[in-house]
């Protein structure tokens, strides 16, 4: 079964213009410019085209991964009335015994914005917020196997 991809409609709209220009604009570009890299020779010794080349592979594995991510992608809407921590929402939490408050968008990684930090709902720390209410505390296993409790301190949609 294919992994799915939680996805605001925003963020789906965005890989699908970034998937679109690839396979169009993208690929006409770096055909062209290994086409350019060739006409300059020898292939083996050629460092124009092996840069090209790289890049192409590069770009080819965005393309896949975009593929991938449209093909299997569950457009997310918030529940603003559900007063729990969900998938698109952004919580504040603080560890227990710290007092600073830390916001993350609780999402996909293609969900980030410049003025917060993205936290999977997959993840052992987004499993155990998931459906959390504010003042709730909740334990998870970090990867290093303590068990570490948060507090849910608020909840934005």
């Amino acid at each position: 079964m294919a992994q799915t991809y939680q996805l605001s409609q925003e963020a789906y709209d965005r890989l699908d213009r970034e998937y679109d220009d690839l396979t169009n604009r993208g690929r006409i570009e770096i055909a062209a410019k290994i086409e350019t890299a060739r006409e300059l020779g020898d292939l083996s010794e050629n460092g124009d085209y092996h840069a090209a080349k790289e890049e192409q592979g590069k770009m080819e594995g965005r393309i896949n991964q975009l593929s991938a991510m449209l093909e299997n992608a569950v457009i997310v809407e918030v529940d603003e009335n559900a007063g729990v921590v969900q998938a698109g929402c952004i919580v504040g939490i603080k560890y227990e015994g710290d007092d600073d408050v830390e916001r993350y968008l609780i999402g996909s990684i293609e969900e980030k914005r410049d003025d917060l930090d993205v936290m999977s709902p997959g993840s052992p720390i987004g499993q155990a917020l998931i459906g959390a209410k504010v003042g709730d505390s909740v334990s998870f296993e970090a990867p290093t196997g303590a068990t570490l409790s948060v507090e849910v301190c608020s909840i934005d949609y």
